[in-house]
């Protein structure tokens, strides 16, 4: 597992944090970890560092999970501790980290035995949100714990027409809207729950502050931009990435910028692409005149959301996690569930490793007249080339290929793909240059 994984797996089963420490000392539980590998119980491996058991470590961790066992038939109770290692195994720990390895080594029994939801019953029977989440979030943000900040995307405010871009800044600050520019991987404006932090008497810096990524997020398009990005394809890819990114609500800013007719494409294909991005693809389309206009949206959206958020609890999650549980957001909702915005920043990479089923949907997103609704559809089907090959590969005649796909439901109103657009799928893929 890597450094983040692990630290996200084993933050359920400890009472010390993994990546704050605490006022009294400078170690967090991490800093066990080294104690772990010096008695071989763990095995660092790679750059980045990944980390695995040993047999030895394996053995520990099958007596821990043995006495948990045991404790749990014979009594059942939270109050009750279990020894968690041989004396062998503690007796020369380094002092520094020995409280915080024993925490690794024997986890709060608590934390063990309940689900969040148990935790937290009373809460969950009168919250809908609460009662689908079955995990135990690294960590929650209660009212008055944190400020709802726009970020923006640096690419909005550097390069290209500078002036322009500086523009918006300077609305965003005359309008007093707080907000932080930084590298977003996908989007152009989104809005994190910060965590308000305090300084610690005896440290130089400030303790670094949690952040959760609202369900909102803004691509920002001006209509010289937009007939470029249909031109060189990045349009679809940008529709598909941000209806995958997690978030619920992706919007579409759509800015005019000097007179559609003077651009290489025609004005009436500009329009219908962005009547087909809310139409079809689910988008919820702003327009706005200029650059003072966006700005203007922009900070009615921060001041909405931040009346919106004021009383919630917000608790944490991972995109894994999400997938789970019920993320939809009502206003009468006493809290909600919210991606850490560091792991959705950088899941939204683009040069990150894909998976052959995220390369698959790229391929077939170059097919003309597959969208990333589409696409999507095909790969709750066939999730690999390899499927889609074997599936025509048993068809017993060529038009039992061309109709394979028509049958495939895709869309809110789950239309067929059709026998046209299976049918050119099949050309391609059945080709002779396909199967070489």
């Amino acid at each position: 597992m890597t450094k983040t994984e692990l630290q996200r797996e084993a933050q359920t089963l400890c009472d010390k944090s993994f990546t704050l420490t605490d006022p009294s000392n400078k170690y967090t539980a991490w800093s066990s970890v080294s104690t772990l590998i010096q008695k071989e119980l763990v095995l660092k491996t790679h750059s980045p560092a990944r980390y695995s058991l040993t047999d030895k470590g394996l053995l520990l961790a099958q007596r821990l999970e043995a006495a948990e066992e045991v404790l749990e038939d014979n009594n059942g109770s939270a109050s009750h501790g279990c020894t968690t290692a041989s004396e062998e195994d503690q007796e020369d720990l380094d002092e520094p980290h020995r409280e915080n390895t024993l925490n690794v080594l024997a986890p709060s029994r608590t934390t063990v035995s309940l689900p969040f939801s148990a935790i937290s019953s009373r809460q969950s029977r009168e919250d809908p949100v609460l009662s689908s989440y079955n995990h135990v979030p690294d960590f929650t943000l209660r009212p008055g714990q944190f400020n709802v900040i726009l970020c923006v995307d640096f690419i909005e405010t550097t390069g290209g027409a500078a002036h322009k871009k500086q523009e918006l800044v300077s609305e965003l600050k005359r309008n007093g809207v707080n907000f932080d520019v930084r590298k977003l991987h996908i989007g152009d404006f989104l809005w994190i729950a910060q965590e308000k932090v305090q300084p610690v008497a005896g440290q130089l810096r400030m303790p670094q502050a949690r952040e959760l990524v609202l369900d909102y997020i803004i691509e920002r398009k001006r209509m010289d931009d937009l007939c470029g990005s249909i031109i060189d394809g990045r349009f679809r890819e940008q529709k598909f990435r941000l209806k995958r990114c997690g978030l619920l609500h992706p919007i579409y800013l759509v800015e005019d910028y000097g007179a559609a007719q003077h651009l290489s494409i025609p004005e009436s294909t500009l329009q219908q692409a962005i009547v087909n991005t809310q139409v079809v693809d689910g988008f919820f389309i702003k327009r706005t005149k200029d650059v003072r206009e966006s700005a203007a949206y922009l900070t009615i959206m921060t001041r909405h959301l931040q009346t919106m958020y004021l009383n919630k609890t917000l608790l944490s999650c991972t995109k894994e996690e999400a997938s789970k549980c019920n993320r939809v957001f009502q206003h009468e909702d006493q809290s909600c569930i919210l991606l850490e915005f560091r792991d959705f920043n950088e899941g939204a990479m683009k040069n990150k490793a894909q998976t052959v089923k995220e390369v698959f949907a790229r391929q077939l997103m170059q097919i003309s007249g597959v969208s990333g609704e589409k696409a999507a559809a095909i790969l709750e089907r066939y999730s690999t080339p390899f499927s889609l090959f074997a599936a025509y590969e048993s068809c017993t005649s060529t038009e039992e290929r061309e109709k394979l796909l028509s049958s495939v439901k895709c869309g809110k109103l789950q239309r067929n793909l059709g026998p046209v657009l299976s049918k050119t799928i099949s050309q391609l893929y059945c080709s002779k240059e396909a199967l070489s």
